[in-house]
């Protein structure tokens, strides 16, 4: 849990402090790299950390990814212009990849079936409250003591979470084979086969080389798209260009690895197919509430940025707690019913936000949002454990990366998605001028017109029609796809 508030509050608590950064270190054309670094960089990582946790066990990736985000965390704290900050929080996000990836494994390797609701559950809380926290605790350091304790107050946390997981992580041998390989008979003589196997282990070292190259590629084409230049210039085409070669290259490498970072059972088994779609949707639906949601409370409801804060932190409440209820709903009906439930109510919600009132009261979102919340924990959670539920051991690791990696390539795609649908309905709106954040920021200084007022909430509104179309996609895909009985193996 310290492990994952780490990952967390390092992805939220640089926001409210880069008007200092930027004072101390300049570079304001390029700040917005210390997040897009960060989340490249977690998100590339997540597939070659979950092979490596597969192959080599979950402990010394943990302590590894650990060692590496508290390096990471002591050179942003002594960086000595932009550039420099940037490249250490690359550093960070390589050593968050794995804290990511293998805190989820380590949930299910720890905890049966039955109690693998109430542990989730706490994780979910811990990444709400880092994210919600993060932003007040960066602002606050900022203007009280320095920006660079962002990054410091990461090491004694980081130092006991290291500490516990030394002393008290202990894994146990275990068979390399998931349990469908190894035929019961010779179960047995296997085990002794298994480790020798184990510590004789190839790394698809090419393999991760080019899954990085590739994911980074592409993710920085999405994320810097429509922002740093057009779509169609010459950097993006280049960029996705680049991206496509290089994912054919990872294909021909993959087909021939012996252990390869990303296995092709990965996308042949329906049941991991279906929630790694189901959940990259979930991913491009959740920047809506978290991107453009804060956007609409300022600019349309005039609300200060604390209240706009609170709106949004409403689902923080009801996502834990409805995940944690949800073992009570999908061990009578099954995990792809219980998700089925969940994200056709999350539908019906994002379809009702474009119908408030204009210009409404701050109560009408943040119901809304508490609805979705507790929507989505009975969407996300079932089908967290359920696939988890349906590999051994040696390929936990592997399945449970690909489905966050999924979620995080979702959110990317979403964010340059929908960033561009709401400056389309603007710019049709407005008759050309301006984007959204021009927009904002004329709202916020209070030199725009009121009927730039409800342009923001046209193109806000859109983006919600999005997010839904989202949610029914991941609806289609799980009915269409998944299996009715997910394939559980005994604990």
């Amino acid at each position: 849990m310290l492990s994952m508030a780490l990952a967390a509050l390092d992805s939220t608590v640089v926001s409210t402090a880069v008007p200092q950064i930027v004072g101390d270190l300049g570079g304001f054309s390029v700040f917005s790299w210390l997040f897009s670094g960060y989340l490249l960089a977690v998100t590339v990582t997540l597939p070659v950390y979950g092979k490596l946790s597969d192959t080599f066990g979950r402990k010394p990736v943990l302590v590894a990814g650990a060692a590496l985000f508290l390096l990471g965390s002591l050179l942003c704290a002594l960086a000595w212009n932009m550039g420099a900050l940037i490249a250490f929080r690359i550093v960070q996000g390589l050593g968050g990849g794995a804290l990511q990836g293998t805190v989820q494994t380590l949930a299910a390797d720890l905890y049966p079936l039955k109690e693998r609701p109430k542990i989730q559950s706490k994780l979910s809380t811990v990444w709400a409250v880092s994210a919600v926290a993060g932003p007040g605790l960066g602002g606050v350091l900022a203007a009280y003591a320095d920006w660079r304790w962002i990054f410091l107050i990461n090491l004694p946390i980081g130092a006991v979470a290291l500490w516990l997981i030394v002393r008290h992580l202990h894994e146990p041998q275990r068979q390399s084979p998931s349990p469908d390989d190894t035929p019961p008979a010779r179960a047995r003589g296997a085990s002794r086969t298994a480790r020798v196997a184990r510590a004789r282990a190839r790394v698809d070292w090419a393999g991760a080389l080019a899954v990085f190259a590739c994911g980074g590629v592409l993710l920085t084409a999405l994320v810097q798209g429509g922002v740093a230049w057009p779509w169609l210039s010459g950097p993006s085409l280049a960029l996705f260009g680049a991206g496509l070669a290089l994912a054919g290259l990872v294909v021909v490498i993959e087909r021939r690895a012996a252990e390869p970072i990303i296995p092709g059972w990965v996308w042949r088994r329906r049941t991991i197919a279906a929630v790694n779609l189901a959940l990259g949707a979930l991913g491009l639906l959740m920047v809506a509430p978290t991107v453009f949601l804060p956007t609409y409370a300022q600019s349309v409801l005039g609300l200060e940025p604390v209240t706009a804060g609170f709106v949004l932190s409403v689902w923080t409440l009801s996502w834990p707690l409805s995940a944690a209820l949800s073992q009570h709903v999908y061990r009578r009906i099954g995990f792809r019913d219980t998700a089925l439930l969940g994200i056709g109510a999350a539908t019906l919600i994002l379809l009702a936000f474009p119908f408030l009132p204009y210009p409404g009261e701050a109560w009408q979102p943040a119901l809304l949002m508490l609805l979705l919340g507790g929507a989505l924990g009975l969407f996300q959670l079932p089908l967290l454990i359920g696939v988890q539920s349906t590999v051994g051991w040696s390929e936990r690791g592997t399945t449970t990366a690909s489905v966050l990696f999924c979620r995080q390539t979702g959110q990317t795609i979403g964010a340059s998605v929908f960033g561009a649908v709401a400056n389309g309905v603007l710019a049709a709106r407005l008759g050309g001028a301006g984007d959204l954040d021009s927009v904002t920021r004329a709202l916020a200084a209070g030199t725009a017109p009121g009927a730039v007022r409800d342009a923001v909430a046209s193109a806000v509104h859109a983006v919600y029609l999005g997010a839904a179309c989202a949610a029914a996609l991941a609806f289609l895909v799980l009915l269409c796809v998944a299996p009715r009985r997910f394939p559980v193996l005994k604990d």
